[in-house]
């Protein structure tokens, strides 16, 4: 359960992509890569989430791919799947 798009453009809504679903899993970690697989960030579940940025700057609006790492029942598993970024 992950949200498949969100808009940072500051009106309140959807302005941060996290999986608030994870917070059940402390130790689970996301990494968000962009389409050419270059990692864009790396993000705590509990944590504010992505705001869309890289290094300051804007990323465009575009698919964004992210894998989530974490422990399910004393095994390591790995998700994988992809979001929008809208502005």
């Amino acid at each position: 359960d992950y949200p498949r798009y969100f808009t940072p453009n500051g009106d309140g809504f959807h302005d941060t992509w996290n999986i608030s679903s994870l917070q059940d899993y402390p130790e689970a970690q996301i990494f968000i890569f962009n389409r050419f697989g270059k990692l864009i960030k790396s993000l705590d579940p509990n944590g504010p989430g992505w705001d869309g940025t890289y290094n300051g700057r804007l990323l465009p609006s575009d698919d964004y791919w992210f894998n989530v790492e974490f422990i399910y029942e004393e095994r390591p598993l790995v998700f994988k799947s992809h979001f929008t970024l809208k502005r």
